[in-house]
């Protein structure tokens, strides 16, 4: 009779702790370019391919768009282009349940600009370093708006927001590295390489003088032969000048989610351990 009791109390406790809507995942979001999220056949196929790369059930997760207004918030201060509310296409999936390290799985078939390790070094350079993210589309783009979309993921996910002047600088090192490869044909994996190789010697030495920068650009370039113009590496040195001189703003967000991305049991509480320990208790019944 006690041991029923004590049960029963349990399983109040585990109602009240259930809030309503606790179907969703709350470390799980998708953000949807709008162009992708009106039409339904478009729609369809990003969410399949969530599903089989990503494990999760569709209807569990939260759920974004991404509006050309927003991108252009960030591409036409960058670079000078504007999209149409039919040009956002890039969709993603940020996953805070694997955030053991940071991984970006890219749907190469869709995205045909930005990689995996590029979006990676854009999302380290705004203190982003944990979390599984999937980057795809319906038709072929180029996945710079993409960025807009994962950056806006974690946002929702740790409810931190992050500095105005890191989202610039993480999404300028993108559509930098994006127009030099469709601009200079350089391999993207190659450039990829060149970027973190300069931005970890930066960091290093705390360079933030553009000369030096553009001299440490320029030895690696000549180095490992990589065929890009002095207009390219111009722009990577402002780039990278850009992200050495955010950090400041950076170390700031990195503090606000150390304790989200670091650690999602800090707060000691697993409800699938008061579950199993049910279990066991009625095992033992």
């Amino acid at each position: 009779m006690r041991k029923t009791t004590v049960l029963v109390l349990a399983l109040i406790l585990v109602g009240m702790l259930i809030p309503a809507g606790f179907s969703t995942d709350s470390n799980v979001v998708i953000t949807y370019g709008e162009t992708t999220y009106s039409n339904s056949d478009y729609k369809s196929f990003v969410d399949n391919f969530f599903v089989s790369q990503a494990n999760v059930d569709i209807n569990n997760v939260g759920v974004k768009t991404i509006s050309a207004n927003q991108v252009n918030q960030i591409s036409g201060g960058i670079t000078g282009k504007y999209y149409n509310s039919n040009q956002i296409l890039s969709s993603a999936l940020v996953d805070l349940n694997d955030n053991a390290d940071l991984k970006v799985s890219v749907d190469k078939s869709k995205i045909t600009t930005i990689t995996g390790d590029m979006y990676i070094s854009a999302l380290k350079s705004a203190g982003i370093t944990k979390g599984h993210v999937y980057v795809t589309s319906p038709v072929q783009a180029t996945g710079e708006s993409a960025l807009a979309g994962i950056m806006n993921s974690y946002e929702e996910v740790t409810d931190v927001e992050i500095p105005d002047s890191v989202k610039e600088a993480a999404n300028d090192e993108i559509y930098t590295e994006a127009e030099i490869v469709e601009n200079s044909g350089v391999d993207a994996n190659e450039l990829s390489d060149l970027v973190n190789q300069v931005k970890d010697e930066v960091s290093a030495d705390n360079v933030t003088d553009h000369d030096t920068i553009v001299n440490i650009i320029n030895n690696y370039v000549e180095n490992n032969n990589i065929n890009i113009t002095n207009v390219d590496i111009e722009n990577l040195a402002d780039s990278i000048e850009q992200v050495q001189n955010v950090q400041g703003d950076v170390n700031y967000y990195k503090d606000q989610v150390g304790d989200i991305l670091g650690n999602s049991s800090a707060s000691g509480f697993s409800l699938d351990g008061l579950l199993d320990w049910i279990k066991s208790f009625v095992n033992g019944i």
